[in-house]
């Protein structure tokens, strides 16, 4: 064989080694970031679900990286940069948008689907106007334009309020987020419904549980699912003052792990789960936050937070880690809490009835609204119900172009 025929032959024998470009967007939006996608934009074999669309996303992303740091790709090492969002022009005759949302793990080969992100949902409207996904001739040239959003992952309806200004989105803006170093035109948001199906948002029909934990103890938890599947428990009962920091909690291996077996636990209690061994497989979902009444703090930027400002202190874990603000959702979560008479969250702020809650995080606080009324469920039963939650947050795009991936993943 000549010297020709042998590099032919090893041709023949390699991988294809070519990169293909795809569309994409990147986002901020509250307090995370996240790659756009347009559906339509996708290569076919990812434009449904399955093997190859998980594994375009978590090259995308960077994952799985056994460094956690995703160099070799859009992700930023935490859980609030490891996202994907795909948005399609609705089918639905009451949604202009649909919007699926990838938390991408970090560590591991996989693509958790099984909630929403409620901070990339500010980003939603104005990515689908950007895409051309809503039509142009619908935008007023000054104002605000309402975009229906269904939220394919929980088949949830949001309503998400743009800001247009000379028939744009207009990004820039004086609203102040804390988490967000620089301010931004103000998104409001409202999440329709959020408690999950036709039941009580509270699974086991209960404002407050003894939720046995081995190892841990027995706790007092409110175990809800609004906005998305969360478990509240006590500061105090775990040890903390409800004040901690980021490296407070994600420095400590033996905390990490005392904090992914309440989740366990308390997924399996929830019916999400039916074995602990399974919440491996799910981290996105549910949350576990620890609450404390109002304390005079430092935020992770510095500023005081003083215990007058605000009505309750919550901290919250995110694909196994304190989130460095809260997540969107989990805001959800909380507001809805703190509506119903009884919960944990709602004792913590100082009990009885409430619209709206200021909580405590890490980067500052943040106001939610969210009114509870007991009410005839889908079921037929009684129980509690929140008809929306309301919550401010603002988006930017930072990038806009094509993504690289390898041609064979």
């Amino acid at each position: 064989m000549t010297p020709s025929q042998s590099v032919e032959a090893l041709k023949k024998n390699q991988p294809t080694l070519k990169q293909i470009k795809v569309p994409a967007t990147y986002m901020r939006a509250g307090t995370s970031k996240g790659v756009f996608f347009n559906l339509d934009d996708l290569p076919k074999e990812a434009q449904v679900a399955g093997d190859y669309r998980d594994k375009l996303l978590l090259r995308v992303i960077g994952s799985p990286d056994a460094y956690a740091k995703q160099i070799d790709g859009m992700g930023g090492a935490t859980s609030s940069t490891s996202k994907a969002v795909i948005l399609s022009k609705s089918d639905s005759p009451d949604h202009d948008v649909d919007y699926l949302f990838g938390q991408v793990s970090i560590d591991k080969p996989f693509v958790d689907w099984s909630g929403n992100c409620g901070n990339l949902s500010s980003g939603v409207g104005p990515c689908a106007i950007h895409m051309g996904i809503i039509d142009a001739t619908s935008l007023p040239d000054n104002g605000v334009v309402a975009i229906r959003v269904r939220q394919v992952n929980i088949n949830k309806t949001l309503v998400v309020h743009v800001p247009i200004q000379d028939g744009q989105v207009q990004e820039l803006g004086d609203f102040e987020l804390d988490g967000v170093a620089f301010p931004a035109a103000e998104i409001q948001v409202d999440f329709i419904d959020p408690a999950d199906g036709e039941g009580s948002m509270f699974p086991t029909g209960n404002v407050i549980d003894e939720l046995e934990v081995p190892g841990v103890g027995t706790l007092q938890a409110t175990l809800i699912n609004s906005g998305i599947p969360t478990i509240f428990v006590n500061a105090d009962s775990i040890g903390y003052q409800g004040t901690e920091l980021q490296d407070d909690i994600n420095n400590d291996e033996k905390a990490l792990a005392m904090f992914e077996t309440i989740r366990a636990y308390g997924a399996v209690r929830m019916g999400l789960i039916s074995d602990i061994e399974e919440a491996k497989q799910r981290q996105h979902t549910p949350k576990i936050a620890f609450v404390s009444a109002p304390k005079d703090y430092q935020s992770s930027s510095g500023k005081a937070v003083q215990a007058q400002e605000i009505d309750v202190l919550v901290r919250a874990l995110s694909m196994g880690k304190l989130h460095h603000a809260m997540m969107g959702t989990a805001a959800v979560a909380i507001g809805s809490a703190a509506s119903v008479p009884g919960t944990i969250v709602n004792l913590a702020a100082g009990g009885g009835e409430r619209e709206s809650v200021i909580f405590g995080h890490p980067s500052g606080s943040l106001k939610i609204g969210a009114k509870a009324t007991y009410a005839m469920l889908g079921n037929g039963e009684q129980g509690w119900k929140i008809e929306k939650a309301i919550m401010s947050r603002s988006a930017r795009i930072l990038m806009e172009g094509w993504v690289r991936v390898p041609e064979q993943l």
